[in-house]
């Protein structure tokens, strides 16, 4: 016979055998977000305008998203195509304009590095939204370890040359309000997951994107000649950001997060600064030393450490 606590091991394990493919979507996911910097970077360098470089990014994605999904164009209620709008402007339109436009006034290692601090501010919505699921003290204690390690890959990252940066308290409140905008939509997301298909919310996601974003073209002033689309490094990294970064990655976050919860889901955002380093260094022959290994240490035991913690304080009852 089999006691209920070897029962509720084996299904312990079998559990978290199931979850570990979505573990594996949002650490690819975060990858491709953190060399999504550098194509940026790039798209930049060749005078296309932020504003830009995102419609066409997410029109490509949405494009072929419709191709593959079109049975459902309207959600079932109102409510619910409201919430789908505040998905694509707080991870769309909002997110990436601010993102992208922040690069033009500061070092990309700062927009990195506070982009990457959405996973605490999602865990305090989260905490403050619902009081059942405030963040335990082993959440906090590692993703307090694993933000000082995104701090480090920062601080190695040095200062940029070669760009024209004229105020960089603008590009650091813009990047502020680009991790703000992820929490929000990390919310809305966790809502809406639970009444719709993945490619239903990654389409209605995009494409209200988009259109939120249409208006700022009349202010960009940094509209390049189409000759400039013809240029092989530029069609590929659109094509980067377009199908993989948006359409693949948008796609494996939604289905991560309604899997593994908001909170376990941001967290690996913290690996976005450590991926732009290492792609950094091999694309743009930036040098690390030894504080950006230890920051990358530091964010890798900072995960591992708070997911360890959070499930032994579910496991252990507390004393009274």
């Amino acid at each position: 016979m089999i006691n209920d606590t070897t029962r509720n091991k084996i299904q312990s394990k079998h559990h978290g055998g199931s979850l570990l493919l979505f573990h594996i979507g949002a650490i690819f996911t975060v990858s491709v977000w953190g060399t999504s910097f550098i194509s940026t970077e790039i798209l930049l360098q060749h005078g296309i305008g932020p504003v830009v470089i995102y419609i066409i990014r997410f029109a490509i994605a949405y494009l072929v998203l419709l191709l593959i999904d079109h049975q459902r164009i309207m959600a079932q209620t109102w409510t619910d195509e409201l919430l789908l709008l505040l998905c694509g402007i707080t991870s769309g339109s909002i997110y990436f304009l601010a993102e992208n436009t922040a690069l033009l006034y500061t070092q990309a290692a700062n927009v990195s590095l506070i982009t990457s601090m959405a996973p605490l501010l999602t865990a305090l919505l989260i905490g403050l939204l619902y009081k059942s699921e405030r963040p335990s003290s082993g959440t906090w204690i590692g993703s307090a370890i694993a933000f000082i390690g995104v701090g480090c890959v920062i601080f190695n990252s040095g200062v940029s040359e070669g760009h024209e940066r004229s105020s960089g308290m603008i590009g650091d409140f813009l990047s502020l309000s680009a991790a703000i905008s992820w929490a929000v939509y990390s919310i809305i997301l966790r809502r809406v997951s639970a009444n719709y298909s993945t490619t239903f919310i990654t389409r209605k996601t995009l494409f209200y994107g988009v259109i939120t974003a249409l208006p700022f073209l009349s202010i960009e002033s940094r509209i390049p000649d189409c000759s400039v689309f013809m240029e092989t490094e530029v069609i590929f990294n659109i094509l980067f950001l377009g199908l993989v970064a948006s359409l693949i990655c948008f796609f494996l976050w939604s289905v991560s997060v309604k899997r593994l919860g908001a909170i376990q889901t941001s967290n690996y955002l913290y690996f976005s600064p450590v991926v732009t380093m290492i792609v950094a260094w091999i694309v743009l022959d930036e040098t690390v030393n030894l504080m950006g290994y230890i920051g990358c240490a530091l964010v890798i035991s900072g995960l591992i450490l708070g997911d360890y913690l959070s499930k032994y304080m579910r496991r252990t009852p507390a004393r009274k």
